[in-house]
This record gives structure tokens, sequence and C-alpha cells, in this order.
């Protein structure tokens, strides 16, 4: 279970001027996603989608709330006052070096995430960057390449192991990355527009392979994406973010048996519903802009 609440990032910012200014990039999220859910996260451009994603997988701390999963807290809000300051030191002041050490490249919490710029090394084979991941999380020496081959065909590289990623086409390098993340057998793994590079053939056999491989599993997969279609082919339930800044506007569950018919009414239907909310938002910006 991935519970938020109250999720808050505040971004500061010093004008030429020096001036202060700042941005709220995500105000006041609260949610809950049950294990097992597809869910996407959808919105206009710049509503604090990946911000709250990146939250959501420790990558940033929240500047008020919290992020909880199965029970632990991802990352505390930062400090925002001196007192804020002094009590988080005297919390951690027991912490040294060595204390640290331990926990060095051991994950707090089953993630893992998947980006849109693919995220490989390119100095490795595809059978190197599956190699290293799994170094990172611990697995032992030898039951690494039987499980980095495991993984790298069931996403259909099975062949192309000692290839490198400027030898991949777009949509191979992708599936490295899938690869890659489901190697380490997350419960969670939480995708930033996976498929915005890759052509429209290439983006819809990549969501059929990623279907495949989450109803195989059973894990819980959250999906930022621009892509209306993608959305409501691909989730359970779709949370629509505002416009700037991001709070959720709407929660659409998507109750259509699988498989799914790209074409399936319902769908449509679900389609345009949320269309309609972006064009209402679009409008009263617009006349909000006009004020």
């Amino acid at each position: 279970m991935i519970e938020t609440r109250n999720i808050t990032k505040f971004f500061s910012a010093v004008n030429a001027d020096g001036s202060a200014d700042g941005i709220t990039a995500v105000l006041s999220v609260s949610l809950s996603i049950p294990d097992g859910r597809f869910v996407s996260l959808l919105g206009p451009s710049g509503c604090g989608k990946s911000t709250f994603l990146e939250i959501l997988a420790g990558l940033q701390a929240p500047t008020e709330g919290e992020v909880w999963i199965n029970g632990r807290q991802v990352l505390e809000p930062l400090p925002a006052s001196r007192r804020e300051m002094e009590a988080y030191r005297r919390k951690y002041r027991f912490l040294s070096p060595i204390a640290n050490s331990l926990f060095r490249d051991k994950p707090k919490h089953d993630i893992a995430m998947i980006f849109q710029d693919y995220a490989v090394f390119p100095w490795m084979t595809a059978m190197q960057n599956v190699l290293f991941t799994l170094k990172l999380r611990g697995v032992p020496r030898r039951d690494r390449p039987g499980l980095a081959r495991h993984y790298l065909a069931r996403v259909g590289l099975g062949g192309a192991e000692s290839k490198y990623p400027s030898q991949l086409s777009g949509g191979m390098r992708q599936r490295l990355a899938i690869a890659r993340a489901l190697s380490v057998e997350p419960s969670i793994i939480l995708m930033d527009e996976p498929f915005a590079a890759v052509d429209t053939q290439t983006r819809e056999r990549l969501q059929e392979d990623l279907l495949e491989l989450w109803q195989g599993t059973g894990k819980t997969v959250v999906l930022v994406t621009h892509d209306l279609d993608e959305a409501v082919y691909l989730s359970d339930e779709i949370i629509v973010f505002s416009p700037l800044p991001g709070t959720v506007r709407n929660r659409i569950p998507v109750d259509v048996p699988r498989p799914r018919r790209r074409d399936d009414p319902v769908l449509r239907e679900v389609r345009e519903r949320i269309a309609a909310i972006y064009r209402y938002d679009q409008e009263h910006a617009d006349l909000d802009g006009g004020i």
C-alpha cells in the first residue's frame, strides 16, 4: 500500500535582482494506492506529476507531508525552520560514517523507477547493465548471471546480451530499462513517461509487453504520462492533476475487464471525460490570465 498524506513541494529561487521567489509544484496531495494496482498520474505539462513521482521514490523530500509504503515512511520532510533543523540534528546525532556504511546500497523500500530517457549506462552491454543493478541491490554474485539472462529474455532481449545501448533501437533500450527494474523484483514500479521517446507503433507494443509483465507479477505500477489513450488503456485508475500547483483534480476508475480493446466504447467514454476536464481547466486558465 502506498499512502501519501498532504504532500506539498515548494521550490525556492532567487531572482536576478536578488529578490526571493518560489513556486509550489505540488499542493496537499493525499492518496492511497492499494497493492497490485496499475495507476496513472495524468495532467497538463508542469503540473507537478513527475515531482510527485520522485517524492514517492524517495528521490526528493517533500516540503510538507509524508509518504508511507507498507507502513514505513519514505522520507521525512526537510526542516523548514531553525527549530526544526535543531530537532533534526538531535534526532540523528548518533549516526556515524560507520553506521551509514551499514545501510549503503540497501534500499529502504522495494521500489524500482523507470525514466523517459532510458537511464542505461552506454559503456555497458545489456547484460552488464542488469548485472550492475543486481550488484547494487546486494544479490549474491552467483545468482546474478541467471537472473540477468532471465529478465532480458522476458522483455525480448534474449539475443542481445552482448550489445551496447548504442546498438539497440529506442524501443529495445526501453526494454533494457524495464529488464533492469524487474530484475531486482520490486513490489512497486514507478514510471515517468517511459514510452514518450518512441514511435506510436513501438509505444503500443511496449504497452502490451508492460501489461503482460505486470499481470504476471501482481506488482504495483504508478505511471506518469501525458498520453490520454495510454492512461485509459493501461490503468485501473487515473488520477488527474490540476494545473500548477498540482493537486488531485479527479480520481477516475477504469472498470473495463482485461484484456482490453483499444477501441472499446467504454474506454472512449473515459477518455472523453478526461478530455472535457482538460478543456474546462484550459478555458478557465485562459480567463484567469486575461484578468
